[in-house]
């Protein structure tokens, strides 16, 4: 149940390469081969010179549900900041609605899996900007539209600024994840405590979190997920160390918040949800037991309704 999972940064290049070669034979690009100039482990360039219409969004997607899908993913929660082309014709509303299109296509084809989505505001936004992403977001609900997300670069904006907007959130019944004290940057007193007034039901990262931040967490927001990314801390180096070292250890036996693996940006860091289990397993020393108590519990964080935790708790259960 991949809970943090980026739909830009869940691409592959295999991906990529194919809508490029697309775009190649038609004579609608000058880019160059995905494969060639962003090799697996080389820093990825802008993904939206590739996927901007309507066409390269519905293939992308697609394709992230199905790499997804045969990962054994049988419930995933995308996010992404809704973009406008306007040499394409796309607006932000209709990007949105593309994304979901796509979705209810893949759910047909690949009947296994169940997938929702988090709008994401970027810290780099407005007010108004972050108003119209919760309008969307309350717009598409009936469609799977289960959240708002907080994202971009942490060295960004003042996050007090979308206390409105969150709040506007909530209010039509929308849950709120946030990417939190992911950076040093991001993790002054004032910013974590803006941020844990707004009630999040899930928060993304918690690295450079202070110890009474921690204890305010566990006791103040019992029940609330957190969504651990190994890999993409560890090989961004957004962590001190090797996988041993990931804060994953720390959170995972407190009790009150539910620790869920997530992968982040797979098509960047090339780690599916399958291997970030088998990691803390490794670098944890999980017995069976933990893992599915772990994995058991993260169904009680997903953002869908309680159909959809029966249906995980059904698959789970048959499957311990």
């Amino acid at each position: 149940m991949p809970l943090h999972a980026h739909l830009s940064g869940s691409i592959s290049r295999q991906c990529l390469h194919e809508i490029w070669r697309g775009k190649k034979a038609a004579n609608k690009t000058d880019l160059e081969d995905p494969l060639v100039i962003m090799p697996l482990g080389e820093p990825v360039v802008d993904i939206n010179s590739y996927v901007h219409d309507v066409e390269s969004l519905h293939y992308s997607t697609l394709s992230v549900v199905e790499d997804f899908a045969n990962d054994g993913v049988v419930y995933l929660e995308l996010r992404t900041t809704p973009r406008s082309f306007p040499k394409e014709g796309l607006d932000k509303k209709g990007y949105v609605d593309a994304v979901l299109t796509a979705i209810d296509v893949a759910q047909q084809k690949y009947p296994s899996i169940q997938v929702r989505l988090i709008l994401s505001i970027d810290r780099r936004n407005t007010l108004a900007e972050a108003n119209e992403l919760v309008a969307f977001a309350t717009y598409f609900i009936s469609r799977g539209v289960v959240a708002v997300d907080l994202c971009g670069d942490p060295a960004k904006g003042d996050v007090s600024l979308f206390t409105p907007a969150f709040e506007a959130a909530k209010a039509q019944g929308l849950k709120i994840t946030i990417h939190f004290a992911e950076a040093e940057c991001s993790a002054s007193e004032t910013e974590l405590q803006t941020i844990l007034g707004w009630k999040p039901d899930r928060l993304g990262h918690v690295i450079h979190v202070p110890e009474h931040i921690r204890k305010q967490i566990a006791a103040v927001r019992p029940g609330i997920g957190l969504e651990l990314c190994l890999s993409c801390n560890v090989q961004l180096k957004m962590i001190t160390g090797n996988f041993d070292a990931h804060h994953f250890g720390e959170w995972w036996r407190v009790d009150g918040p539910v620790v869920v693996p997530c992968t982040d940006d797979v098509g960047v860091f090339g780690s599916p949800v399958s291997n970030e289990w088998r990691l803390i397993q490794e670098y944890f020393h999980l017995e069976r037991e933990d893992v599915l108590s772990l994995a058991r519990k993260g169904i009680d964080v997903i953002f869908d309704g309680d159909a959809q935790k029966k249906r995980l708790r059904e698959i789970m259960w048959r499957t311990g």
